[in-house]
């Protein structure tokens, strides 16, 4: 469709995708954003619908839809570089849209619609860092202008990355209260993680001396409610400046674009496999609520196994 062209819905149809889209805002709780994404990928399919069978599309269109229709899209939407994962969630609206004209329009069957499945997209693996790598990042994070308790503080985050394996949302989230479980002999934390998931960490000595040593230099007082990591000013730390200091550790150390600090958690998970840590506990240490999510290590470790392989072995160098 050509940018600025009338979109070529029928008023009807145009009229239930709005109350569809306010239904989601006002009950689902769907962001501003969402609801927008939403709008433009069901908008785009009812566009080519009306492009491939020849005027507007309206509801009797969108009710004879069939599943060569909807694999049309597709193939369509693909040959002009849109990828899988932005279609499937593109299918994902159409059929949120389709689910819930069927259960407010007499005789619409979603089941074409409902039935279409999405190209398969690959989950791409986590790119980790080296053990050698990890270890360096946190221990020369900060550039050494910055002043004793900025340095001390970018250790500390990224050791808490590293060695607990934390999302650095939730390095950040942390308070003077859980400081004092850190400093404990033996210590742990009981970190409140995505979708409300609770998990316990433990948390090893090296991480609590480097936790220790910022808040022996941190120049603002933190009380127990209060946020643990500051910025410069004494406000929370803003994550960016997590980001920039691993863009620049990264340059010193000729680490690739993709040592950021997500790159830690993942070379956590990754070196406790290596060295023969259980999936399952792996899992709750990740807080992840299923275990295929944290099943893409193995294919990391496989990926590793198969690069050793392929250096080392006699058969593997002559077949090559």
């Amino acid at each position: 469709m050509t940018k600025g062209a009338p979109s070529a819905i029928s008023p009807a149809l145009r009229d239930a995708l709005s109350q569809w889209l306010s239904h989601l805002g006002a009950l689902n709780d769907a962001s501003d954003h969402t609801v927008n994404a939403y709008r433009a990928d069901v908008t785009e399919f009812l566009d080519f619908l009306a492009r491939h069978h020849g005027g507007a599309a309206g509801l009797d269109q969108l009710r004879a839809v069939e599943t060569r229709d909807l694999r049309a899209w597709m193939a369509h939407a693909r040959a002009e570089g849109r990828g899988a994962r932005t279609l499937a969630r593109a299918l994902s609206a159409l059929k949120g849209f389709a689910r819930w004209l069927a259960d407010r329009e007499a005789g619409f069957d979603a089941t074409a619609v409902l039935s279409a499945r999405a190209p398969r997209h690959q989950r791409p693996l986590p790119r980790p860092l080296d053990e050698d790598a990890a270890r360096a990042v946190t221990e020369t994070i900060s550039d050494e202008k910055a002043e004793a308790w900025v340095r001390a503080r970018d250790a500390a985050v990224v050791s808490l990355l590293y060695g607990c394996g934390l999302r650095i949302s939730e390095a950040l989230g942390l308070t003077g209260r859980d400081a004092a479980r850190i400093a404990t002999p033996g210590g742990s934390l009981t970190i409140l993680g995505k979708g409300g998931k609770e998990r316990m960490v433990p948390v090893l000595p090296a991480t609590a001396e480097a936790v220790a040593a910022y808040q022996r230099l941190c120049p603002w007082d933190i009380a127990p409610q209060s946020p643990l990591f500051r910025g410069i000013r004494g406000g929370p730390l803003n994550p960016r400046l997590i980001a920039r200091a691993m863009e620049s550790v990264r340059l010193r150390l000729g680490l690739p674009a993709s040592a950021t600090p997500h790159a830690l958690r993942h070379s956590f998970a990754t070196h406790l496999l290596s060295a023969g840590g259980d999936l399952r506990a792996i899992q709750e240490l990740l807080g992840h609520a299923n275990l295929s999510t944290t099943q893409v290590y193995t294919g990391v470790d496989t990926a590793r196994l198969m690069e050793a392989y392929r250096a080392a072995h006699p058969r593997a160098k002559s077949a090559g």
